[in-house]
C-alpha cells in the first residue's frame, strides 16, 4: 500500500459495511501487547493545514487530498469558527475523521507522564483533575453534538459507523499520542486499504505555490500515486490558462522534517508516490494551488493534457482588486490568499465591532521589489495618499524598493501576523485621516439656522454680538453665516459661540447661545442692513458639503443631513 495522507476527522459512513472490521481495528488499538506486525502503512504523511480563519482556501485544499482527517479541538476552548468550518468541508467530502482533543495538560494539577497512553496516564490523576477534565470534555462534546455528530472517546466507540472517535491528547507532553496513532493507523488499514493500494497511475496535486530565495517560483506538491523524475515536462493550470514546462529539480527536506522548516533541501533524480516534494521550474509563479500536475508520456497528445489540467481549475484564488486600494505582497499563495480573504471580510475586533473593509489594488507572491513600490505610488498621483502603501505578510524587502519606498513617499508595513498587519494600516489611515480632517476643517461648513433674539443684542457693528437660538442644525466657531432672503448677504463668520456663561465651539439645535461674528465691512449694520426677521444660514457650498461627506459623516445626524438637502436648494448647489 501507499502511504497514507493524514489532513489532521474518522466519520460515520452509510456506505461502508465493514463495521465488524473497524470494531475489530478499536479494540486492537486498546491491547497494549498487540503485535506491531499487524501495522502494514509503510508510513503516514501529514499535511498540517493552517489554524487561522482566514486560511480557507489552504484548509480546503488539504481537506481534498486527504484519505483521512485528525481534526485538533482544544479542550480548553473547544470549537473554534475554523474548527466548524473544518468539520463541514469533510463532511461535505466524505473524508472519514477522528477529533483529537488536544491540550489535557492544561487541566489544573496536571501529572505528566510523556508520552504514555491517555487511559494510563488519566487513571494516574488527582480526582479534581479529572473532574476538570472530564467537564471540559462533556462541554466539548456537546458541541459537537450541536453540530450533528455522535462522538465518543476511542475506548467506548463500539459502533464506528455511528460515532466518531475522540482521541485525548497532549501537543506537549506527547501524553495520547500513541493512541491517536494507533487508532488512525488501525482505522485506515481497515477501512481504507482498497482507496490506498498504489498505482502506477500518475496522481499528484498542487498544495501551494512559493517564491523561494535562489530557486525563484516553486510549487509544494503531494505525489499520491506514480512517480516523477527530473526534467519530465509537467502540464499545469493556471490564472493565464495551462502551462507546459519542466520540472527543473525535485526537492524534499531532510527525513522527519517539514517541508515548511527551513533546512537544507535534498535533490532528487526521481522519486516514487506518496510523498511530499518542491518542484522548480519556469512561470510556475501563476500555478493555481489545489489543481492537478500532469506529466506528458511518449504517447500523449499535449493539447489533451492543456483541456485536461483546465477542468479541474477552481479558481480559489480569484485575486480581485480594485481601483483604488492598498498593495499586498505575501511569501505564499496561500499566504495571500488568506491575507486578501482577512482585508476583504475582516470580522469584528475584540469589542466586537465589525472591522472595515480594507480595499486592495494590486496583489502579488514574494519578497517586495522596486516594480512594487512603483506600483503602490500610483495611488499618490491619484490623489489617494491613504493608499501609497504596501501590506507585506511574511515577506523580505529589497534595499532598493526601500530606498525607493521613502522617495516616493510609500509606506511599507511588515508583520508575520496578519492581525498585526490590519492594525498596522489602520493605524496609518488613521492618522491619514485625521490629518485631512484637520485640512477639511477649513473648509468644511456645517449646516445651520440661527434666529436673532431681537432683545439680546449687545453689539449692532463688527464685531457684532447678538443672543439667539439655534433653530436647526449645527452652529460652529468658524462657521460663514449669510442671508439668502436679503441678496445672499455676507453677515460674517462665527468667532466665538458662549452658553450658560461658558465658551463652547459648537451649539445644537434648541440651544440659546451668545454669538460674536466677525465683518471685515465696518458699515454692516444690525438694524439697518438686517434684523431679528432675518433667519442667519450657514453658507454652503459644492466644496463645503464634498468635505461633510469625506470626512465629517458621522458628526451630522440624519436631521442634519436633511437640513444639507434643503440649504442645497437654498443655495442652488447642484
Amino acid at each position: 500500500p501507499s502511504s497514507s495522507q493524514e489532513e489532521g476527522t474518522f466519520s460515520p459512513d452509510d456506505d461502508d459495511d465493514d463495521d465488524d472490521a473497524a470494531a475489530a481495528a478499536l479494540a486492537a488499538s486498546e491491547d497494549a501487547d498487540d503485535d506491531s506486525s499487524s501495522l502494514k502503512l509503510p508510513a503516514l504523511m501529514v499535511i498540517d493545514t493552517p489554524g487561522h480563519e482566514s486560511f480557507r482556501n489552504l484548509r480546503s485544499r488539504g481537506s481534498n487530498l486527504c484519505d483521512m482527517a485528525i481534526v485538533v479541538v482544544d479542550i480548553m476552548h473547544g470549537l473554534e469558527q475554523q474548527t466548524l468550518e473544518s468539520i463541514s468541508m469533510l463532511r461535505r467530502k466524505k473524508t472519514p475523521f477522528v477529533v483529537a482533543l488536544n491540550k489535557i495538560d492544561r487541566c489544573y494539577d496536571w501529572e505528566a507522564i510523556e508520552n504514555a497512553g491517555v487511559r494510563e496516564t488519566l487513571e494516574k490523576q488527582k480526582e479534581h483533575t479529572k473532574q476538570e477534565f472530564d467537564q471540559r470534555a462533556q462541554q466539548c462534546f456537546a458541541e459537537l453534538n450541536a453540530e450533528g455528530l455522535n462522538v465518543a472517546f476511542y475506548w467506548e466507540n463500539t459502533d464506528p459507523k455511528s460515532y466518531v472517535s475522540v482521541i485525548p491528547t497532549s501537543a506537549i507532553t506527547g501524553e495520547g499520542v500513541p493512541d491517536l496513532l494507533r487508532v488512525v493507523v488501525s482505522l485506515t488499514q481497515q477501512r481504507l486499504a482498497t482507496t490506498l493500494a498504489l498505482s502506477a497511475t500518475l496522481q499528484c496535486t498542487v498544495l501551494e505555490v512559493k517564491v523561494v530565495e535562489g530557486l525563484g517560483a516553486t510549487i509544494d506538491v503531494i505525489l499520491v500515486n506514480g512517480s516523477l523524475k527530473e526534467g519530465d515536462t509537467m502540464v499545469l493550470s493556471t490564472r493565464d490558462g495551462p502551462l507546459v514546462t519542466q520540472a527543473r529539480t525535485l526537492l524534499t527536506p531532510p527525513p522527519s522534517r517539514e517541508t515548511r522548516v527551513k533546512s537544507e533541501l535534498i535533490k532528487h533524480e526521481s522519486l516514487t508516490a506518496a510523498i511530499g516534494l518542491k518542484i522548480t521550474g519556469q512561470g510556475l509563479e501563476k500555478v493555481t494551488p489545489g489543481t492537478s500536475l500532469m506529466v506528458l508520456g511518449p504517447d500523449d497528445d499535449v493539447e489533451d493534457l492543456k483541456e485536461e489540467v483546465m477542468k479541474d481549475v477552481l479558481m480559489t484564488t480569484t485575486m480581485q482588486t480594485e481601483e483604488r486600494g492598498v498593495s499586498v505582497q505575501a511569501s505564499t499563495l496561500g499566504a495571500l490568499e488568506a491575507l486578501l480573504e482577512f482585508l476583504k471580510n475582516p470580522g469584528k475586533d475584540r469589542d466586537g465591532k465589525e472591522r472595515t473593509p480594507i480595499p486592495v489594488f494590486a496583489a502579488s507572491v514574494g519578497p517586495v521589489y522596486k516594480k512594487d513600490i512603483i506600483k503602490a505610488s500610483i495611488m499618490a498621483q491619484k490623489g489617494h495618499d491613504e493608499y501609497a502603501c504596501v501590506l507585506g505578510f511574511d515577506v523580505a524587502v529589497d534595499p532598493e524598493a526601500r530606498a525607493h519606498a521613502e522617495k516616493l513617499g510609500v509606506k511599507i508595513f511588515l508583520a508575520d501576523i496578519i492581525y498585526h498587519l490590519e492594525n498596522h494600516f489602520t493605524r496609518h489611515l488613521d492618522d491619514v485621516m485625521e490629518a485631512k480632517k484637520a485640512d477639511a476643517r477649513n473648509v468644511a461648513v456645517f449646516p445651520c439656522l440661527f434666529k436673532i433674539s431681537p432683545k439680546h443684542v449687545f453689539n449692532a457693528k463688527d464685531p457684532i454680538v447678538v443672543g439667539g437660538t439655534v433653530v436647526d442644525g449645527i452652529l460652529k466657531v468658524g462657521t460663514p453665516l449669510c442671508i439668502p432672503h436679503n441678496g445672499f448677504l455676507d453677515v460674517g463668520v462665527v468667532a466665538s459661540i458662549e452658553c450658560n456663561h461658558k465658551d463652547v465651539t459648537t451649539a445644537k439645535k434648541g440651544q440659546e447661545c451668545a454669538v460674536k461674528i466677525v465683518n471685515d465691512n465696518a458699515n454692516l449694520t444690525f438694524g439697518r442692513q438686517f434684523d431679528a426677521t432675518h433667519a442667519l444660514y450657514s453658507k454652503m457650498s459644492r466644496a463645503s458639503i464634498d468635505a461633510l461627506k469625506a470626512y465629517f459623516k458621522d458628526d451630522l445626524s440624519d436631521n442634519d443631513w436633511r437640513l444639507v438637502i434643503k440649504l442645497k436648494k437654498v443655495f442652488s448647489i447642484i
